[in-house]
């Protein structure tokens, strides 16, 4: 069974993964694991998604493509991205960062930082 078989037979709905088995060996995994984000994409977004990746993220070769406007992919991409999760790219910094930032400008010796990062005793 490939992923739109199973799209088609879920119709959308959420659904879990309890058992993944590696082919070519017989071993296999029994659990509840969540399918990839890209895979909980019905069929035609899915599509719409590579067809978006093979041209390299060209908005104008996904109009000539689909037979659609700039408008329409525009919309279409804003609708997939909500339903994704993103990595944040820019997450906050940790204090063991800190500590090595403010070491790289000079605020702090290297003793001092290697106290802060050790903690109290």
């Amino acid at each position: 069974m490939d992923w739109q078989e199973l799209t088609d037979l879920t119709r959308g709905q959420p659904f879990v993964v309890e058992r993944v088995r590696l082919a070519g060996g017989g071993v296999a995994i029994e659990g509840q694991f969540e399918p990839p984000q890209l895979a909980q994409l019905g069929i035609d977004d899915q599509v719409f998604v590579a067809a978006f990746v093979r041209s390299h993220g060209s908005i104008k070769e996904m109009e000539r493509i689909f037979g659609v406007s700039y408008p329409t992919i525009k919309s279409r991409l804003k609708r997939i991205s909500e339903r994704l999760d993103f990595v944040d790219t820019d997450p906050a910094p940790t204090p063991a960062a800190d500590v090595v930032d403010r070491l790289r400008r000079g605020e702090i010796s290297a003793e001092e930082a290697l106290a802060e990062l050790e903690g109290p005793r």
